[in-house]
């Protein structure tokens, strides 16, 4: 169970607080939630059912996991997947997920992906440029959160 003042990651929203646990009615039925404030962007209330938040929150990474993850980093190999649509359908999975290698192993890629075209004089393609901003949002504000540095610091730290 999670506690007020919590920062927890919330499905694709990213890291939020926890600023209150409350009874509320929405519909018949009375349930306890979590009422949970995004850290970073927008401005908004959300309601998490306390028995559902095992599928839809998860505690933030502590500060050894995040360090190791940041050392793996230039291990990790580049996949590219050349079908525009699986592509996307792989991506967006990988955001679906959360998982933080296949994060940032999405995010590598389409570095060196954008970097190639580029350097062809070609455009990167706009799916593959908002999947990136939506990982490196994901990743870098979860990781600034637990390091207690700016999310714009962790590329450097990645090498990315």
């Amino acid at each position: 169970m999670f506690a007020i003042h919590d920062k927890v990651m919330y499905g694709q929203t990213g890291v939020c607080e926890i600023t209150e646990i409350c009874q509320k009615k929405f519909g018949r039925q009375t349930a306890a939630y979590y009422v949970l404030h995004p850290l970073y962007g927008e401005d908004t209330t959300i309601y998490c059912p306390v028995d559902s938040a095992p599928a839809s929150m998860r505690a933030l990474l502590d500060k050894r996991e995040v360090r190791s993850l940041l050392r793996e980093m230039p291990q990790l190999p580049a996949q590219w997947i050349e079908n525009d649509a699986k592509r996307h359908t792989a991506q967006a999975q990988v955001l679906h997920t959360g998982d933080h290698r296949a994060l940032m192993q999405m995010i590598k890629s389409l570095h060196i992906r954008r970097r190639e075209r580029t350097a062809e004089g070609k455009r990167f393609h706009q799916a593959d440029e908002r999947a990136l901003k939506e990982a490196e949002a994901l990743l870098y504000r979860e990781f600034a959160q637990v390091l207690g540095v700016e999310p714009e610091e962790i590329p450097a730290m990645l090498g990315a």
